[in-house]
């Protein structure tokens, strides 16, 4: 027989595709339109894995269906092309970001066409294009020209603002904003330029001031909390410190409320809402202001309990605050300054875990307590961050832990505000109880006692009430090359300005140079030509952060080349926004914070239709992969580097062993309990890490050192288990496999519908090939339904019987409805039990090919392809439509019952599916092929069990 060639056949139609443009969409106003994308990719220079591509095929599956279904729909792909790695690269390389960017996209945009993807390929987009980034600095100007008008609840433009401010100052401005100050007309109109200018930046959405962050020295860069592990980068294990650093913000808490109640418009899952509910961090309470002793500034703190304020024995600053240097005494100065030395090696992270080891220094000075002038010392304290709320708390050690914890140690006072006795499991943060030991307020339960206390603070204007956030502007300065340079230049007097669109892109220079300065800045500050301009002006050196690109890329892909605009009125508001999106829940709080953020302020422009961007989004599953060990003793004996097999580590218990990855094809029966190294193994290990080419391996059978096996009693070879385990599929756990490999040996179709197949879409599921064998078996099951053993088409024009009718539209229900629910892996299911059907029938009729040809072309494209042409047809089988559901095909007429004498079957015959045991029991005896067995015989009993089976008891 002529079997299915898939790497001929797959080759064809993806240069058939490529060819005759077939996914190539524009704007038709006759059809509805469909927008389906996925987060692109970071093009890195390990290319993909197995595990990249499990989202584009649902992506691609969906924007398939929706094709045959009718819709006009927008599919595309880019890449996501600036960021540190790239640059990184290039100084432990010396090839240029954009060569090496270039050459992993190609090498990318290879797999992905490979895989055969629907994309509109002349739609692609790069962030690291000057063409693209021209934009993203656009954006980027009009930030900064805007302020957020709690008045209209929106973006306005700052030239507004200013008006304001020559008429009347800004007591009577309602925006969300930092003001620092309070003036009149007459004063504003005093002021200079640079103290305008800094009062301005109090209110902008793009503006730049003096904040703290995380400096890695190493990568000579600022680096996000997520890109710190254990206190050191994610990327290279360098050391992080807190630095004060001049840096660009983004106003994004203008816009918490908004992105918090809109999460209710979106068909998100509840656990990425809740992500996003949790990151926002939306509480109710008020502003207290507490006095120094001896000291005319107040520390203000925001409590979601003003009822404990009684309770509050201790104030306590972030070691930030820029109060500290001020009210530290001079005996504590010393303590203070180590602690503040302690603190600067410490992550955001590690300072918000939960941990066994308090920290802080008492600074010497006291705040009076407002309610009941009480003298309460004030310390300073890692858990307590800057960019948190004021960065001072009240601390009340009787209503929470890390209080209680910090007054434990250090020995203060703890005075018990809440009595929680009526409330049996109440914890420390329930807001349950009576207040005892509170002053005006003892008595109240604890709801009447916050309002109680908010209404004093505020009568005695000793404060006010406060709606607050967890969530922070963003930090959007980065001192790297390899970023989007910012479109601001600085005068004589610092003061800074945006170029106009005519001066957009401004492009990054040309370098070789990409280390960091001395000085911490950017690599493009000692591009002395390109900083300052002929007019006098200086450029800003820092660049923008890799989310910059990806914030805005989905409306893009609308209207890619367009040089007028970032994409223009008519495409956008036919467009309008993604309707399904498919990505990592891990960016849950970065890219898709951003992406709402950025919509919503160019929504308020009335730049886009809609206020948010991504109507219905899937967070696919992670494909595991198997990751194999060797488990080290961390206690060498004589000096040298043991490793003991799994099995005999067991005995001992993990906490003396430090697992050393090991790459997968190292070891036999990788992924089960017996996973191991065999002699070989343990050779070619050595050889790949030499470090270890002088350890001990000791195995149940003896001892391999330096290659050779030393046995115990009459072993013969050495059998070193492995600790085997399923995690992350990564470069660093040396268990990556290449979908190249797999794709080369079974097929791209059998890739795709295998990836399905393995579980729910939102699952994560390990890689394991044992079950591909059965994708590929059935994809050559089609291709045999309509193909005689010479490989000749043997389709016939009649007109399929009803079983056959029944079981395809039997499939058509089911596969839509999965497909529409993102069920994938049922649709295959079906798949394979319709043609296991079909071929029990030996179905060879047009009308079932061709149908069922559509329905499995969104799952497997080339298969489908070939399967439409032989079938006659010249247009793409992409290009047809989706085969019609008709119910009536699966109301059943005729029901076929075995017929059985005493129990054993003797005949088989069909009865009108609506006929009534009495009848059904009078036509079986009537039949021919009964009668014979019957004949002379007493019909004791007749047993019919409906649409089964009959029995016919005779003696």
């Amino acid at each position: 027989m002529q079997e299915y060639n898939h790497s001929e056949i797959e080759q064809k139609w993806r240069q058939y595709w490529e060819d005759h443009q077939t996914y190539r969409v524009e704007e038709d106003e006759s059809k509805t339109k469909y927008y389906v994308l996925d987060m692109f990719p970071y093009p890195s220079g390990a290319g993909l894995h197995v595990g990249h591509p499990l989202g584009y095929i649902a992506s691609d599956i969906y924007a398939r269906y929706k094709r045959l279904k009718g819709f006009n729909v927008l599919h595309p792909m880019g890449y996501d092309a600036f960021g540190l790695p790239a640059e990184q690269y290039a100084i432990e390389t010396g090839i240029h970001p954009a060569k090496s960017t270039s050459q992993n996209i190609d090498r990318y945009r290879k797999q992905l066409s490979q895989l055969g993807f629907s994309f509109d390929w002349s739609r692609e987009v790069r962030t690291c294009e000057p063409g693209y980034y021209k934009w993203t600095q656009w954006i980027f100007t009009q930030l900064f020209d805007h302020y957020y008008d709690l008045s209209d609840n929106k973006a306005v433009p700052i030239s507004k603002l200013i008006s304001t401010f020559d008429q009347s100052g800004n007591a009577d401005v309602h925006a969300f904003a930092t003001p620092s100050r309070d003036f009149t007309a007459a004063e504003w109109q005093s002021f200079d330029a640079k103290q305008q200018a800094e009062i301005l930046m109090d209110y902008r959405l793009a503006y730049r001031r003096i904040g703290y962050v995380n400096w890695c020295e190493a990568l000579g860069t600022v680096l996000a909390n997520d890109q710190i592990k254990d206190g050191v980068s994610e990327r290279g294990g360098h050391p992080v410190e807190k630095r004060a650093m001049t840096q660009w913000y983004l106003r994004i808490t203008a816009y918490a409320e908004r992105m918090l109640n809109d999460l209710a418009q979106i068909d998100w899952s509840e656990s990425l809402k809740t992500m996003q509910v949790n990151w926002i961090g939306r509480s109710e309470g008020a502003a207290v202001f507490f006095d120094i002793v001896d000291h005319s500034a107040q520390i203000e703190v925001y409590t979601t309990r003003p009822d404990t304020i009684f309770g509050a024995t201790f104030m306590v600053l972030a070691p930030e605050h820029p109060y500290v240097q001020q009210i530290t005494t001079d005996d504590q100065r010393e303590e203070v300054d180590a602690y503040l030395e302690y603190v600067k090696s410490r992550s955001e992270r590690d300072r918000q875990a939960e941990v066994k080891t308090v920290t802080g220094t008492f600074t010497g000075a006291y705040a009076i307590n407002p309610l009941n002038k009480a003298k309460v010392p004030i310390w300073i304290a890692e858990y307590v961050l800057m960019d948190y709320g004021t960065g001072a708390i009240m601390a009340v050690p009787s209503d929470d832990e890390r209080d209680q914890k910090f007054s434990e140690k250090f020995g203060i006072e703890i005075i018990d505000v809440v009595d929680k006795s009526d409330y049996p499991g109440a914890g420390l943060h329930d807001k349950v109880g009576k207040m005892i030991n509170s002053g005006f307020i003892t008595g109240m339960q604890v709801p009447e006692a916050i309002e109680a206390v908010c209404q004093k603070v505020e009568d005695e204007q000793l404060g006010s009430r406060q709606v607050n956030f967890k969530m922070r502007d963003a930090n959007f300065s980065r001192q790297r090359y390899w970023g989007e340079p910012f479109p601001i230049v600085y005068d004589d007097a610092d003061i800074a300005h945006v170029l106009p669109i005519a001066e957009l892109p401004v492009e990054l220079p040309p370098s070789d140079d990409f280390t960091p300065t001395a000085a911490g800045e950017s690599p493009l500050a000692r591009m002395k030509d390109w900083v300052a301009l002929p007019n006098g002006m200086k450029r800003e050196t820092d660049t923008m952060p890799a989310v910059a690109g990806s914030s805005w890329y989905y409306l893009r892909y609308m209207d890619p080349h367009n040089d007028e605009s970032f994409v223009a009125t008519e495409k956008v508001n036919y467009w309008k926004d993604v309707d399904l999106y498919i990505g990592g829940a891990e960016h849950a709080v970065s890219h898709l914070m951003y992406a709402r953020f950025w919509h919503k302020f160019l929504y308020d422009l009335q730049l886009v239709p809609t206020a948010e961007p991504f109507k219905k989004l899937i967070n696919q599953g992670m494909i595991q992969g198997v990751i194999e060990s060797v488990l080290l003793d961390k206690d060498p004996i004589d000096g040298k580097q043991r490793f003991v097999c799994a099995k005999l580590a067991a005995a001992r218990g993990d906490a003396d062993f430090a697992r050393i990855p090991v790459k997968i094809e190292f070891v036999n029966d990788y992924g089960s309990d017996e996973s191991h190294l065999d002699l070989a193994g343990i050779q070619k290990f050595i050889d790949w890490r030499s470090t270890y080419q002088d350890a001990i391996f000791e195995c149940i059978e003896g001892e391999v050192i330096n290659g050779v096996f030393h046995p115990r009693e009459n072993a013969v070879s050495p059998t070193f288990y492995t600790h085997s385990e399923v995690g992350k599929m990564s470069k660093s756990k040396y268990n990556v496999i290449n979908p190249d490999d797999v794709i080369n040996r079974y097929g791209t179709d059998c890739f795709r519908m295998y990836e399905m197949f393995l579980g729910p879409l939102e699952n994560s599921k390990p890689w394991d090939t044992n079950g591909i064998d059965g994708v590929s078996k059935f994809i050559k099951k089609c291709w045999r339904l309509f193909f005689d053993l010479e490989g000749r088409l043997t389709v016939s024009d009649e007109n399929p019987s009803k079983d056959e009718l029944r079981i395809l539209h039997q499939t058509i229900k089911k596969v839509e409805e999965d497909i529409e629910r993102h069920s994938f892996n049922t649709c295959i299911s079906h798949f394979m039990v319709a043609v296991n059907q079909l071929r029990a029938f030996k179905t060879q009729k047009r009308a079932i090919a061709e149908a069922l040809t559509i329905l499995l072309a969104p799952f497997a494209p080339h298969l489908a392809e070939e399967l439409w042409q032989r079938l006659g047809h010249l247009a793409s089988v992409h290009q047809a439509s989706f085969p019609t559901f008709e119910a009536e095909h699966l109301v059943v007429s005729e029901i076929s019952y075995p017929i059985s004498i005493n129990g054993k079957k003797r005949a088989e015959a069909s009865f009108a599916a609506n006929a009534s045991k009495e009848d059904v029991e009078r036509e079986a005896l009537a039949l021919d092929s009964i009668q014979k067995w019957i004949d002379g015989k007493t019909v004791r009993k007749v047993i019919v069990v409906p649409k089964r089976m009959i029995n016919i008891v005779v003696g």
